[in-house]
């Protein structure tokens, strides 16, 4: 007969992996907890005592099903940040136009790309039939700013503002070329989708420290255009369902079906869910079915949720200040700015991981005017994030991160004309910023050739993104993981480096 695996990590003295472990047949990790008896009382008053000395991180559930935990027992090393908020700009920003001056460009504009800097290398369908490759140079003004010098354009005054705050990579790069399997690429380290993204890895491996909000929060704005933005991205993949990612929406009901029926009091709620947990520890006992764990866990979560949603996404109690640093856009919900500013609320409240998807950086024609839009909805806002943070003492330990999937191209996709062009998609290099969370603030990274086109220096895969992210929680990248199908699995794959010259 098979035997189940716990979906837990338990930490084998002669094991540098945290990975499932084995346990009797009908045996699920409940039961199994509970017949330490003193032994779990033990853990339960060290971590009142001292959650983080005695590893509050510990996959200890308890009794009532609440994830108290991840499965790191103790953090592989001292943490730079306790929580990461990650602005993902959906699309692919252009980063010869924000980021990465090349005056050459600029110089040898109109003129065919060179073969020299192409290499044969594959474009996409959509400009692979081009009788003609021509450069364009940038319409918009570069300039130095900060102490740093970094070079950014017009387009991003706000941002720009903050220049000595901010860690920017301009040499990250990848193998999708397509905004699909990039999108999936940067949120699960694979082009395939199935793997857990990387906010349910961070759950998986850390727990959460409110265990009245969701260790992991995504926000989507509700300027829908662009590429489809499916909930797969924000999934747990072959990890249990209690890891996924949870949406909050702009309207009423932040969480769908959260709120119970009219005419339901919170008391009634209560009595239904204790009764209905009780037949449900006794099938867990009868099948150790870890569905149940994570059903069980969930109704408890969203019973607390009731209460603690509409506290942290209800934005009343902000002073005028506030709006004035975010921008006006933050009243309205549902947009970026909006968006922005709810992440700042629930990284007080304690939630580790939040995401903010923002669509509408797909750029393939009238690349002048849509970047201006893009911009004004997100320069603002995204700095004002940061600015915020370090104001309320909050940058030091939370990693800001801001990018897309991949970059664009150094030549114009369709007929280049004095009033119009576009950039199709570009996996070989592109920029990025991160700020806080014990990233070298004021510092640039990496090197592209003089039509950012190539790598010359610096180069920033995906996974050493991942990797080096883990790092600044606490976590080696290559020992949280998960065994599915025989196989052990983490986010990073078999691939992946901590880039140290990006941290302090």
């Amino acid at each position: 007969m098979n035997r189940p695996q716990s979906n837990s990590c338990v930490n084998v003295v002669d094991s540098p992996r945290c990975v499932g472990e084995e346990l009797q047949p009908f045996q699920s990790r409940r039961s199994f907890l509970s017949q330490f008896g003193q032994g779990l009382g033990g853990i339960a008053l060290a971590s009142l005592l001292n959650p983080e000395a005695s590893g509050a991180t510990a996959d200890v559930a308890s009794l009532e099903g609440l994830q108290t935990g991840g499965v790191i027992k103790k953090l592989h090393h001292p943490p730079k940040a306790k929580r990461v908020i990650y602005l993902f700009q959906s699309g692919a920003p252009s980063q010869m136009d924000m980021f990465d001056y090349k005056p050459r460009l600029n110089k040898d504009h109109g003129k065919e790309l060179p073969a020299s800097v192409r290499m044969g290398q594959r474009l996409t369908g959509m400009s692979g039939f081009q009788s003609s490759l021509p450069l364009v140079g940038s319409p918009f003004k570069f300039s130095q700013h900060g102490e740093s010098g970094a070079w950014m354009s017009d387009l991003i005054p706000h941002t720009a503002g903050i220049a000595d705050d901010l860690c920017i990579v301009k040499s990250a790069y990848t193998e999708a070329i397509n905004h699909g399997p990039g999108v999936t690429m940067m949120q699960s380290g694979s082009q395939f989708p199935g793997r857990p993204s990387m906010g349910a890895w961070m759950h998986y491996g850390l727990g959460s420290e409110n265990e009245d909000l969701p260790a992991y929060v995504v926000m989507v704005s509700s300027d829908r255009g662009g590429q489809p933005l499916a909930s797969s991205l924000w999934g747990s993949g072959f990890l249990p369902g209690k890891y996924d990612g949870v949406e909050l929406r702009a309207s009423k009901d932040a969480v769908l079906y959260l709120n119970s029926p009219d005419g339901v009091s919170r008391g009634s709620r209560r009595n239904a869910l204790d009764h209905l947990q009780k037949l449900q520890q006794m099938e867990l006992q009868r099948t150790s079915d870890p569905e149940l764990e994570t059903r069980i866990s969930q109704y408890e979560m969203a019973f607390r949720m009731q209460m603690s949603i509409p506290e942290v996404t209800n934005i009343d109690d902000e002073p005028e200040s506030t709006f004035k640093l975010y921008g006006e856009d933050a009243r309205k919900p549902g947009t970026y700015a909006a968006n922005c500013l709810r992440a700042r609320r629930l990284a007080e409240k304690g939630v580790r991981f939040i995401q903010l998807f923002q669509p509408g950086w797909d750029h393939h024609s009238g690349l002048a005017g849509q970047i201006k839009n893009s911009c004004r909805k997100t320069d603002q806002a995204s700095a004002a994030l940061v600015q915020d943070l370090k104001n309320r003492g909050m940058l030091d330990d939370t990693l800001v991160i801001w990018g897309g999937e991949f970059g664009r191209t150094s030549y114009c996709q369709g007929k280049l004309t004095p009033e119009s062009f576009g950039r199709d998609h570009h996996p070989r290099c592109f920029s990025m910023w991160m700020a806080g969370g014990g990233v070298r603030p004021g510092y640039s990274h990496g090197e592209t050739d003089e039509y950012s086109y190539n790598l010359v220096s610096g180069g920033v895969h995906v996974h050493d993104l991942h990797a080096t992210i883990m790092n600044q929680m606490g976590i080696d990248h290559e020992r949280l993981t998960y065994k599915y199908q025989g196989r052990h699995f983490r986010l990073t794959d078999v691939h992946g480096h901590v880039v140290k010259e990006l941290l302090l």
